[in-house]
C-alpha cells in the first residue's frame, strides 16, 4: 500500500469521524428541542433543584408521588438505561425492570411518540451534567402503593399506540396534532378525569381542575373554549402567555410557556394552533358567553371616599382594590395601554365561571419568563388575610367579571393550603 493510498484512507477516516460527530451534535440539538416541547424539565425539577434531578411532589387522591432523577447518573438516575428501555418507558409506562410506572408520568400521551424522537430526547438528556441525587420514596397507602395494580388501570385507560397521520388532513395539521397530543401532552391537564383518574375520552380538552388551578376548556367552542381566538392569538399566547384584552397565563400554564412553548418555532406554534382550532367544540356547562367578554370599567372612586371601613362589603372590596391593585391595573380596571399590566375587563380569568385561578393569582402572584423578558406580579398571601382576599376577589369579580360569584373565606383557605 503506497503513501497516497494511506493518505486517502486516513482522510476518509477523519471525514467519517467528523460526520459521526456532526451527526451526534445534530441529534442532541434535535433532542433538546423535543425535550423542551415535551416540557420534561417541569416535572423532573424542584423549584431550587438541579435540572432533571427529580424530587418534585405530585399530590394525588391516591397519595403523593415524587418524580425520579432522569439524569445520566448511573446510580441514582437512568445512566444504565438502554435506548430500548427508555423507549419502553415512554411507550408502555414500564421502568427498567419492567415495573409499572404511575400515570403522573404522562406515558398515556408519550406513547404516541416515534422511536427516533425518543432516542433524540434520551441523547440530549444524556449529554447533560449528571446529578447524583437519590430518588424519594412515594407516599401512597395500600393498595395504591402496589404497582401491579396499574395493570388493571392500563386495561381501562391506556391504549399503547404510535401517532398515525390523518391522510385527510394536510402536513401542518398533522404536525400540530403530534405536538399537541404527543409531545405537548396538552390533554393531560385540559381533559377531565374519570373515577379512576384516567382521561375522559368523551370530553377531550373540555377543561378541568388540577392542583387548585382551572385548566380551561381549549376546544373550539366559542363560548366555553377558545373558538373565538384567531390563529395569531393562539400562537401569541403559546409564545408569551399574553393576549391583550383577553388572556394572561399564570400558575402551571405560565410554567409551560416558560419551559416549553416559547422555545418552539413559529411554524410549530402555528401547526399547534391549527390543530387546536379543529378540536370538536364542547360546552358541557352550556355557557352562553365567553369568559373574556365579561366586565366593565368602574365609573369613579368618589362613591367610597369618606366612608368608614365595614360600611359595606363593596366599600371594603373597593378599598382593598385601590390599595393593592389599582397602581398597576388602574382604578378603572383597564390596566395599561400596552397590556403589560393587563386589563381586568374582558379578562378570561376574571370572567371564568370558577374563581380559583383569580384567587391563586392574588395569593401567589404571577412569574413568567418570556422571550421578551420577565412578567411579574407579587402575591399577597403574606400581606392579606383569607377574609381580605375573599372580599377583594368578590369585588373584582362583581365589578369586572362574573357578577354572580361570591368568594367565601373557605375558598381562599383551601387554595392557600394546596
Amino acid at each position: 500500500m503506497n503513501k497516497l493510498t494511506l493518505s486517502l484512507l486516513s482522510a476518509l477516516s477523519l471525514c467519517s469521524i467528523a460526520a459521526q460527530a456532526q451527526e451526534g451534535t445534530d441529534l442532541i440539538k434535535r433532542g433538546e428541542y423535543l425535550t423542551q416541547a415535551a416540557d420534561c424539565v417541569a416535572c423532573h425539577t424542584t423549584k431550587q433543584g438541579k435540572p432533571f434531578a427529580g424530587g418534585l411532589a405530585f399530590k394525588t387522591p391516591m397519595g403523593t408521588l415524587y418524580s425520579p432523577n432522569i439524569t445520566a447518573d448511573k446510580e441514582t438516575g437512568i445512566g444504565n438505561w438502554t435506548d430500548e428501555e427508555f423507549i419502553r418507558a415512554l411507550h408502555e409506562g414500564k421502568g427498567k425492570e419492567g415495573e409499572h410506572l404511575y400515570p403522573a408520568f404522562p406515558y398515556t400521551s408519550y406513547t404516541l411518540l416515534n422511536d427516533d424522537d425518543i432516542r433524540a430526547i434520551k441523547a440530549y438528556i444524556f449529554s447533560l451534567p449528571t446529578v447524583h441525587q437519590p430518588n424519594l420514596e412515594n407516599d401512597m397507602p395500600f393498595p395504591f402503593n402496589q404497582r401491579w395494580g396499574m395493570w388493571f388501570w392500563n386495561l381501562v385507560n391506556f391504549e399503547g399506540k404510535r401517532f398515525e397521520p390523518d391522510p385527510t388532513k394536510d402536513a401542518e395539521w398533522n404536525r400540530g396534532a403530534y405536538f399537541v397530543e404527543a409531545l405537548g401532552h396538552c390533554g393531560e391537564c385540559h381533559t377531565p378525569r374519570n373515577i379512576t383518574m384516567g382521561m375522559k375520552d368523551s370530553k377531550p380538552y373540555a377543561g378541568t381542575e388540577i392542583e387548585g388551578w382551572t385548566a380551561f376548556n381549549i376546544t373550539s367552542d366559542k363560548h366555553a373554549g377558545i373558538g373565538s381566538w384567531s390563529q395569531d392569538q393562539i400562537v401569541e399566547y403559546l409564545r408569551s402567555g399574553h393576549i391583550n384584552g383577553k388572556a394572561q397565563a399564570a400558575g402551571p400554564m405560565a410554567e409551560v410557556i416558560e419551559n416549553s412553548t416559547r422555545h418552539l418555532t413559529d411554524a410549530d406554534l402555528r401547526a399547534m394552533a391549527k390543530y387546536l382550532q379543529s378540536l370538536k367544540p364542547l360546552n358541557p356547562d352550556n355557557e352562553t358567553k365567553s369568559r373574556s367578554d365579561f366586565g366593565q370599567a368602574t365609573a369613579s372612586v368618589d362613591a367610597i371616599r369618606g366612608l368608614p371601613f365595614k360600611a359595606d362589603n363593596t366599600a371594603d372590596g373597593a378599598r382593598l382594590y385601590l390599595g393593592n391593585c389599582a397602581t398597576c391595573h388602574s382604578f378603572s380596571g383597564g390596566g395599561t395601554a400596552d397590556g403589560y399590566y393587563p386589563s381586568l375587563i374582558k379578562n378570561s380569568v376574571v370572567g371564568a365561571t370558577a374563581p380559583n385561578n383569580m384567587i391563586n393569582v392574588i395569593l401567589h402572584g404571577v412569574s413568567r419568563r418570556t422571550n421578551e423578558g420577565e412578567v411579574f406580579m407579587p402575591g399577597f398571601a403574606d400581606t392579606l388575610s383569607d377574609e381580605q382576599i375573599a372580599t377583594l376577589s368578590t369585588y373584582i369579580l362583581q365589578q369586572f367579571g362574573q357578577k354572580s360569584l361570591n368568594v367565601k373565606v373557605n375558598d381562599v383557605k383551601e387554595l392557600r393550603e394546596k
